[in-house]
């Protein structure tokens, strides 16, 4: 009997309710509130439900984020940086830089919306960050998952931030329909949602092949830091266009994207176990993400006005909002606000040049941090 007893008590002594405090269970609610989202209301599903279902498993086995843990090893690989460059690969594989080669106008709605990075930065230093954390954090902003957690491994951060930046940085990505609109109905008048923009010029084969590879040379030259992200970036990118390579096209922006996506999200929602997740310096994380998510929203559509004055209507001012880095929901997000003024107004196209504009001016603000402080 005492052998039977002792037994059981082991067995019980085994289970996660003997091992797990409240914190787990809080955790454990929010990663079940995530896949509701995800999966009913389709928030960026593709991210949110890997990332919540390794924080559902991390809050009920912290071991499998511990090291020689399953997903310790995929950690290793955010940490490295091999991940978020892969990530970026696929990107531009995936994304059609046509409607940023035909307005380059758009570069500079893209350069305004990272307003809210650099602030972000600015804000984290008065919160008390140091100057690597403060740098790693505002990178949210642009919200940007893969560059947020590259940013956070080259500066170090990899062992105590990383998991709530990338975490708040993909949330916010995932909310982006969500929290842009308000923002951008706030700010634009209904006369100015409703302006219909101008077709773009076709572009030839030449100028998309020559783009990728310009802006590699010009770009990397000047800040070779930038060269992982903004180098896969346009390596992707001249593969779909090149049109010689369609199998590397087609690897990188199905099968090698979404095993990435697999093994990004699920060791970085392992990252938030209550331990470690449940602090200040985390709620000063996601409320500086936010603060830098609707102030890069809000410089992007107010320099969209400028550009509307400046051109004499010739702009729709919704689309600077699509400066921020989230591809291609920003840019779908101005046209669904477009549309609701105007039915028949289609702001897609011309909204996925600053779309394209905001991934290349995020990885350029990561890469003048990582040069600032010397970081390679």
């Amino acid at each position: 009997m005492d052998y039977i007893w002792t037994t059981l008590q082991n067995l019980a002594g085994q289970t996660a309710f003997a091992n797990l405090y409240w914190g787990n269970f809080v955790m454990i609610a929010v990663a079940c509130f995530f896949l509701v989202l995800a999966i009913k209301f389709g928030f960026e599903p593709l991210l949110l439900v890997p990332i919540s279902f390794g924080m559902l498993l991390a809050n009920m086995f912290p071991g499998i984020i511990a090291e020689g843990g399953l997903f310790h090893f995929f950690y290793m690989l955010d940490e490295w940086s091999i991940l978020p460059s892969l990530i970026f690969l696929g990107v531009g594989a995936m994304t059609d830089f046509g409607p940023l080669i035909a307005n380059p106008k758009s570069f500079l709605l893209g350069a305004a919306a990272q307003f809210g990075i650099y602030s972000a930065y600015f804000f984290a230093i008065l919160m008390g960050f140091g100057d690597k954390a403060a740098a790693a954090i505002s990178i949210i902003g642009g919200a940007d998952g893969p560059t947020s957690i590259f940013l956070a491994g080259k500066l170090g951060m990899g062992g105590t931030l990383m998991g709530p930046i990338a975490v708040a940085a993909y949330s916010y990505m995932a909310l982006v329909p969500v929290i842009q609109p308000p923002v951008m109905k706030l700010l634009t008048t209904e006369k100015e949602r409703k302006i219909k923009m101008e077709q773009l010029r076709p572009v030839s084969k030449l100028e998309r092949i020559l783009f990728p590879v310009v802006v590699t040379i010009v770009v990397v030259l000047i800040l070779p830091t930038t060269a992982p992200l903004v180098g896969m970036l346009m390596l992707g990118n001249l593969f779909r266009e090149s049109g010689v390579v369609k199998q590397l096209t087609e690897t990188a922006s199905n099968a090698l994207m979404y095993i990435v996506v697999i093994l990004l999200g699920t060791s970085v929602g392992a990252t938030t176990t209550a331990q470690s997740f449940l602090n200040l310096d985390t709620l000063k994380i996601v409320a500086l993400g936010l603060i830098a998510f609707i102030i890069g929203t809000a410089a992007g559509v107010l320099f969209g006005k400028l550009m509307c004055v400046a051109t004499h209507g010739k702009v729709n001012p919704l689309i600077g909002s699509a400066g921020v880095s989230a591809v291609p929901m920003a840019a779908r997000v101005s046209q669904k606000v477009g549309s609701e003024a105007d039915p028949t107004n289609f702001l897609l196209m011309h909204a996925m040049g600053p779309n394209v504009a905001g991934v290349i001016g995020t990885a350029v603000a990561a890469g003048t941090f990582m040069a600032i402080f010397g970081v390679f």
